[in-house]
């Protein structure tokens, strides 16, 4: 069963305000030339189902449950096991 990652933004047209935080923060911890942060959250599913199905569930669930359209866009891709977030 393929492991699916999800990252989720917030749309380049609505302000980001933990980014915009984060930006700030990183030239007085020493990382300069830093610039258009964009904080948002990643998510990673095991889903029973392959090819096209696999590709409509997913967008489906990100679509109806694990984004919100008006204000988020998101991508997502199938990662193998040295790509996972806990490993």
């Amino acid at each position: 069963m393929p492991r699916v990652a999800v990252d989720v933004l917030l749309k380049r047209e609505i302000l980001d305000p933990q980014g915009r935080a984060v930006e700030e923060a990183l030239p007085g911890l020493g990382y300069e030339g830093v610039h258009e942060v964009r904080v948002g959250k990643h998510l990673e599913l095991v889903v029973e189902a392959e090819g096209e199905e696999l590709a409509a569930r997913v967008d489906a669930m990100c679509q109806g449950f694990l984004t919100n359209p008006v204000i988020e866009s998101y991508r997502w891709r199938v990662i193998d096991e040295s790509e996972r977030a806990d490993a």
